[in-house]
């Protein structure tokens, strides 16, 4: 059993708001960077009380912190094709939607989107598309190879729907990073409710995917739940069980988790906004993932405004998307595309940037880990022994300059100035922090994609 719905119900319904003595024995467990409990993760979801929240918010920053310093990794979807077969009831491309507009990119279309991102200065990208038989493995397998051959996008991850074993083998072959499905709920009876019809219907071939997908080789996965569509704190916990099963069986967690909230589409059949799940909940959630499942990067999408995305660097996120545009074509398409559901923060990637250095983080277009091997079961042992950070703080570093000398940040100079000087001055390290002064040398003189 993948997720025990039991157990989750049993301690969602014995949960309550933990004593000052219960809270803090809950996070000195979530110390030792193993993950918590169901049953504790449960009762840190049962907190209302306003000095408990905000103890609960800086144990996950320090967490986060001691993971992967305070860089956040920045990212942007590319959205591939808005053709799809399933009839979703939250989403703007669902099949019954006659209104919308359908695009799928060609080639050179898909190489002037990845050129535009990476005109702004991403390095990462997440292809994103529709379930659609006309345009399935062999149409996003060509565009993985696309982007890395005409492009200079140094790592590609891939949301595509569930498909067998020898599929992703053939889909991780292509250079694919990170493959990522969302269940987007684990409740049953409202999955059904929400997936009519279609190849998503199936919940059961979704939420094992995986599983396939760890066994065809990736090493990497991320995972999420859609919240609003059943009750958020029984999807939180059935997440964190679906992590916990892929490190049990395959000894890695998820590698990124999701936690985007439901948001108003053109053409879907959900009007009310679900089940809404307020800013104070997603705080909650943000940061019970991050003591739950401590490795894992937890993202924050544009569906979110921009103070809360601000607030929540401070309360276990650690990966953002920024400038992003959820339809085809959305970056260098002569027209607007019909995006798959509305954002909120729509301020470029240089402006995210200066706003994650405010808010005292570290922006990162860092592409390391995947392309030097540490990844799955390597990449979930570094990070639950501490290991990670100065990777990361020295890596941030690294693109943060090269970013600086491509991209200049025109009337934020000095604030990312100092930015790097900060960070470099907190590298304990000698051997680390002289390699990291070398590279930048090469950056000066020239030279691109430096790393450690």
């Amino acid at each position: 059993m993948i997720v025990d719905t039991d157990r989750i119900e049993a301690a969602l319904k014995e949960a309550k708001e933990p004593s000052e003595k219960a809270l803090s024995a809950i996070l000195k467990e979530a110390e030792g960077l193993k993950g918590l409990s169901l049953e504790d993760a449960a009762w840190l979801l049962k907190i209302e009380n306003p000095a408990k929240l905000k103890t609960l918010y800086d144990r996950a920053d320090e967490i986060k912190q001691r993971i992967f310093g305070r860089r956040i990794v920045l990212f942007a979807p590319l959205y591939l094709s808005n053709y799809c077969k399933n009839a979703c009831l939250y989403c703007g491309f669902r099949s019954a939607n006659k209104d919308l507009p359908r695009k799928a990119l060609d080639s050179g279309e898909l190489i002037n989107e990845a050129r535009a991102l990476e005109k702004m200065g991403f390095k990462r990208v997440l292809l994103v598309t529709g379930e659609d038989p006309l345009r399935g493995l062999d149409y996003i397998i060509n565009s993985v190879k696309t982007i890395y051959g005409q492009t200079g996008i140094r790592i590609v991850h891939v949301n595509a729907p569930p498909m067998g074993v020898e599929g992703l083998k053939e889909l991780k072959r292509s250079g694919a990073a990170v493959y990522q499905v969302f269940q987007e709920t684990y409740h049953r009876p409202t999955y059904a409710l929400v997936h009519p019809a279609g190849p998503k219907k199936d919940y059961d071939y979704r939420i094992s995917v995986m599983d396939r997908a760890l066994e065809a080789g990736f090493k990497d996965v991320g995972i999420g739940s859609l919240l609003g569509l059943y009750d958020s704190r029984f999807d939180c916990l059935s997440t964190i069980a679906h992590s916990r099963h892929l490190f049990e069986n395959f000894g890695t967690h998820a590698h990124t988790i999701s936690v985007p909230r439901l948001r108003p589409a053109h053409g879907s059949a959900i009007k009310d906004g679900g089940l809404a799940v307020s800013d104070e909940e997603l705080k909650k959630i943000v940061s019970v993932y991050r003591l739950s499942v401590p490795s894992a990067g937890v993202v924050v999408s544009t569906r979110e405004p921009e103070p809360l995305r601000n607030f929540l660097v401070h309360a276990g996120a650690s990966q953002m998307s920024a400038s992003s545009r959820t339809g085809p074509g959305g970056y260098a398409g002569a027209t607007p595309a019909l995006e798959q559901f509305s954002t909120s923060d729509r301020r470029s990637l240089v402006e995210v940037m200066a706003s994650v250095i405010a808010e005292g983080g570290l922006p990162s277009l860092c592409t390391t880990c995947y392309r030097i091997g540490r990844v799955g079961e390597n990449f979930t042992k570094i990070t639950s022994s501490g290991g990670m950070e100065k990777f990361c703080q020295a890596n941030a570093v690294l693109t943060l300059k090269e970013y600086t000398l491509d991209n200049p940040p025109n009337g934020r100079a000095d604030i990312f100035t100092r930015a790097i000087e900060k960070a470099l001055a907190e590298i304990k390290d000698p051997a680390m922090k002289k390699e990291v002064d070398r590279r930048m040398e090469e950056l000066e003189r020239g030279k691109r994609d430096l790393y450690l």
